[in-house]
């Protein structure tokens, strides 16, 4: 039986332990991201996962299911509060969610953060969710591109997620139509931050089996040297009501039992890793932080990101001007070799010595007559009347001359 609905987890090839969590169940599907480092990451997805799954139930419309899953979000965000008075060394420990919950044809979804939901319709995949974070505010600007995003220094910084940095944390919640033959992708950065959405795309096309095309994706992320944790659920419709997997399943840290001890934050790369993935699994991806959305830090965010690009825009202005500069040097030194050199040719129908080379940049000549003789060209015979014509290159000044004395004993022969 191919399987509408899968869900899987893996810790990646750099990090020590999983800080990501995910559910499928029959009508809730949730992916969460853990944010806090080796301190609390892994505790707040599990926990935030574990306090939503009560509300995978049936619901009489999307609406209903949406506030129901917006509600149960702030419960969660309480919940990591209370956490963390009871633990305190797991202060700052927060994470990302998003969820939808399937009734009929209609989806409920709710988002915080930066992991993301796509739709895959008709062979075409969109992103239906916008990230949380400091970089999308300056690609939404028109400051950067996305592809600038992706590398930018601060692309870490979460501007909204669930936890106890903030007690009324600001959730997306929307309704949203779902077709037969839709597959809705929730996933952790780990994917998303590794792996294209045309690649995405091409791999939902290629298994059908949700638990098959779940396994695809994770694996895509392994081959790119998967630095960071990564986390998949894929839900697929058809023309029943329910998307259910069967039991529900937990994957991540969310399966594991909670501990609240810390672990390492990374451990250490395989030689094979080292040698296939260089630029990525040889390091941690920075651990996402929360800085509070207030204008002033978005102020300085800003003006920090103007002043990294007025560096950069130095810098390029500084590494062009010293490439024109060498340009300019071997033009020169190029034009001052080809003043060392001498020819004879025709001037105003005489025997001349021109300076330079016969060939030229375009509309201009790279010679100039340096002496023209008393001799005419018509006065040659044919032969050094032909050589002149076609020009006799000398080596030197003193070769020239002496070309110019033997036309001249020529002549008054």
């Amino acid at each position: 039986m191919t399987l509408l609905s899968a869900a899987g987890s893996h810790v990646g090839k750099v990090r020590s332990n999983n800080q990501d969590s995910g559910y499928a169940g029959e009508h809730l599907f949730v992916v969460a991201d853990g944010m806090g480092g080796h301190a609390g990451g892994d505790v707040a997805s599990a926990l935030a996962i574990q306090s939503i799954a009560h509300i995978d139930r049936a619901f009489e419309n999307a609406s209903d299911a949406a506030q129901a899953l917006r509600s149960a979000l702030l419960e969660a965000n309480q919940e990591l509060a209370e956490t963390v008075f009871e633990h305190p060394e797991l202060a700052g420990m927060g994470t990302t969610v998003s969820g939808l919950v399937r009734v009929g044809d209609r989806l409920a979804l709710a988002h915080i953060g930066d992991s993301r939901v796509y739709r895959w319709r008709d062979g075409e995949l969109t992103q239906v969710t916008k990230d949380h974070t400091f970089v999308q505010r300056l690609v939404d600007s028109g400051r950067i591109t996305a592809e600038e995003a992706a590398v930018h220094p601060r692309r870490s910084v979460l501007m909204r997620v669930l936890g106890d940095v903030d007690l009324t944390p600001e959730i997306d919640i929307e309704v949203l139509d779902a077709r037969p033959g839709d597959r809705w992708v929730l996933c952790s950065d780990g994917l998303s931050g590794y792996v294209t959405e045309q690649r995405v795309g091409e791999l939902l096309d290629e298994h059908p089996d949700a638990a098959a095309a779940v396994e695809a994706l994770i694996d895509e992320s392994l081959d790119h040297g998967a630095p960071d944790n990564v986390t998949v659920v894929i839900v697929g419709i058809d023309d029943s009501g329910s998307s259910s997997i069967g039991a529900p399943v937990m994957v991540g840290s969310a399966a594991k039992p909670l501990s609240y001890t810390a672990a390492v934050s990374k451990r250490s790369v395989r030689l094979p890793s080292l040698l296939l993935h260089p630029l990525t699994a040889t390091s941690v991806p920075a651990d996402e932080h929360f800085e509070p959305e207030s204008e002033e830090f978005l102020r300085e965010l800003i003006a920090e990101d103007e002043r990294r690009k007025v560096r950069r825009r130095i810098t390029w202005s500084v590494g062009i001007l010293l490439v024109a500069g060498l340009l300019v040097a071997a033009l020169a030194a190029g034009y001052q070799w080809t003043q060392s050199r001498y020819f004879v040719g025709v001037s105003n129908g005489q025997v001349a010595i021109f300076q330079g080379v016969q060939q030229g940049i375009g509309p201009f000549p790279l010679s100039s007559v340096y002496f023209e003789s008393d001799i005419d060209v018509d006065d040659l015979s044919p032969f050094s009347r032909q050589r002149v014509e076609s020009t006799i290159n000398a080596d030197d000044l003193p070769e020239a001359l002496s070309i110019i004395e033997r036309l001249t004993a020529e002549v008054e022969r």
